[in-house]
């Protein structure tokens, strides 16, 4: 489980154990007052998350998944007060809403169905994130990729079709050929 994130934050002042207000994410130092202090951060931006889930045809696939929230600045306290970590809180919700969607999938109807998986993801988490002060901007699933030890056999099974497929395809014109030769041995007498 890798997950890569592009930051963005803002700064939580309490006064006294009470939020107070959102500093700039350029501000990285309080001036000395009485009872104010930096409470901690808050994260933006987008992550991206790698899953792995399980097919109904019984195949593990890696699910590379990015999604793209923001802390509502109106609504930051919210997001500090009652989330220890915004970013653990999504993360479990999309592993939870991929694993539940892929593993009633098909490996090959996972691949088409990539928009509808990012769409229950991306409707999940808002509904689930947006009590806490958090707006889900956008969800993606970048890509849906067998495990190397699955992909091998599957790419050896689809060239051998080829081959058939090839094999068959030169077999009619060879008797195309043939026939064309006969009939014209066969008019030539």
């Amino acid at each position: 489980m890798d997950t890569t994130t592009m930051f963005l934050t803002f700064s939580i002042k309490e006064t006294f154990g009470i939020f107070d207000h959102v500093l700039d994410s350029v501000c990285c130092c309080l001036p000395s007052s009485k009872g104010s202090q930096l409470a901690g951060r808050i994260s933006l931006g987008l992550h991206q998350l790698d899953v792995e889930a399980k097919t109904k045809d019984n195949v593990f696939v890696n699910v590379v998944a990015s999604v793209q929230y923001q802390a509502l600045v109106n609504k930051a306290s919210d997001s500090f007060s009652n989330l220890s970590n915004i970013r653990n809180q999504i993360q479990a919700h999309v592993f939870d809403v991929i694993r539940a969607r892929v593993s009633k999938l098909k490996l090959d109807d996972g691949f088409e169905q990539k928009n509808d998986i990012s769409k229950a993801v991306e409707e999940e988490i808002e509904k689930a994130m947006s009590g806490y002060g958090c707006e889900i901007v956008k969800t993606l699933i970048i890509y849906i990729e067998p495990a190397e030890h699955v992909a091998r056999p599957m790419n050896e099974i689809n060239a051998a079709a080829r081959m058939r497929l090839a094999a068959d395809e030169k077999a009619e014109a060879e008797k195309i050929i043939q026939i064309k030769r006969a009939e014209a041995k066969a008019e030539s007498k």
